[in-house]
C-alpha cells in the first residue's frame, strides 16, 4: 500500500498543528524586551555608582554573559527559551547561551575533545562571519573615508 503525496501532506499537517505565530511575536518581544531593559537597568545602575563610561561599557555585557551563563550552565535558560523562543536571542545572552550549552553537552567526553572542541560549535560561525562582516565593513569605511 502506497502513499500519495497528498494524503502524506494532509498527515503530517493533522501530526504538526501550526504555531501560534502572533502570541510567539508577543513573548519574543516581551522576553527580548526584558532582557534588554534588564540590561539598561544595569547600565544606570553601574553609571549611578559613578563607575567611568568605559568600565559601564565592559561591565554591562559582562554581568549579563555571567548571568547567561550560569543560567544556562543549571537549566534555567533553556525553560524561559521555551517560553520566550526568538526573544532569548538578544546578541549578548544568545552568543553565552550557545557557547556554553554545547560545552556543558559534550564535558563528558573530556575537557580537550568534548568541551574545548564543541564550546564554538553553534557560536563559532557567528564569530567567523562577523569578523569577516566587520573587516568588510572596516574596509569600505577606510576606503571611502567616510569618518
Amino acid at each position: 500500500m502506497s502513499i500519495s503525496n497528498s494524503d502524506y501532506s494532509k498527515m503530517t499537517d493533522k501530526a504538526s498543528p501550526n504555531s501560534p505565530v502572533i502570541l510567539n511575536c508577543v513573548k519574543a518581544f516581551i522576553f527580548g524586551g526584558g532582557i534588554c531593559l534588564f540590561a539598561q537597568i544595569l547600565n544606570f545602575i553601574f553609571e549611578s555608582a559613578e563607575i567611568s563610561e568605559n568600565e559601564v561599557k565592559l561591565a554591562t555585557p559582562s554581568v549579563i554573559i555571567i548571568i547567561t551563563a550560569i543560567l544556562t550552565g543549571i537549566g534555567v535558560y533553556d525553560k524561559i527559551a521555551r517560553h520566550a523562543g526568538a526573544g532569548t536571542i538578544v546578541p549578548i545572552s544568545g552568543f553565552a547561551n550557545s557557547v556554553v550549552a554545547p560545552a556543558l553537552e559534550f564535558q563528558h567526553e573530556g575537557y580537550v575533545l568534548g568541551t574545548a572542541a564543541q564550546m564554538f560549535s553553534i557560536a563559532g560561525p557567528v564569530i567567523v562571519y562577523g569578523t569577516v562582516a566587520s573587516t568588510l565593513y572596516g574596509l569600505i569605511i577606510f576606503i571611502f573615508k567616510l569618518y
